[in-house]
């Protein structure tokens, strides 16, 4: 069985380099990324969709041409306070909380938001549950989304930060007699 991820195209908060989950549309270089990414999806088969239901992965999905079921568990990591401002803002306005989430990046909850442990694990429940089908299933999501599945592969979010998923970008990982691995990241077949 293969879960096949589709990034959604660049946003404009992409292209800032701003934290968070806010609702945003796709850039006119986003959609056109999705374009690209939309005539390697026609080589895959898949029989299952699903969508992160915000804005710019409804976007993606609507230019790739697939219709499927919104899943609150496959949205972007919720920044709280964090969100829509970058690194350095963050450093800035929030130095305490910086260096707590620096300190522990894995369990520090975001104020207002969610830690990143809270995302790996409703990513980590969507999978068992796309295990459960053991239907190929394609899934327009974000990065956060992505990497987490990545990280289920070792059994282990601490591996967070040694994946970089670009926007429309295809990462494919595949389950075979409850083996897990990964066939490609930012791949384009």
């Amino acid at each position: 069985m293969d879960i096949i991820f589709v990034r959604h195209g660049e946003t404009l908060e992409n292209k800032k380099g701003v934290y968070g989950s806010l609702d945003t549309s796709l850039s006119q270089v986003g959609k056109k990324q999705i374009l690209e990414t939309k005539k390697q999806i026609e080589k895959l088969s898949f029989e299952n969709i699903y969508i992160s239901p915000l804005k710019r992965t409804v976007e993606t999905a609507e230019i790739l041409g697939v219709e499927g079921n919104f899943d609150e568990r496959i949205k972007e990591i919720n920044f709280g306070l964090f969100q829509g401002k970058t690194y350095e803002e963050i450093k800035k306005l929030y130095p305490e909380e910086t260096a707590y989430w620096t300190k522990d990046y894995i369990n520090y909850k975001m104020p207002e938001g969610e830690s990143l442990l809270d995302l790996y694990n409703r990513t980590v429940d969507f999978l068992n549950d796309r295990i459960e089908e053991d239907k190929d299933a394609l899934v327009v999501t974000h990065e956060g989304v992505i990497i987490c599945a990545l990280c289920w592969i070792f059994d282990n979010v601490e591996h967070f930060y040694r994946f970089k998923v670009k926007n429309g970008g295809i990462t494919v990982i595949a389950v075979e007699n409850n083996y897990k691995y990964i066939k490609g990241i930012n791949n384009m077949f």
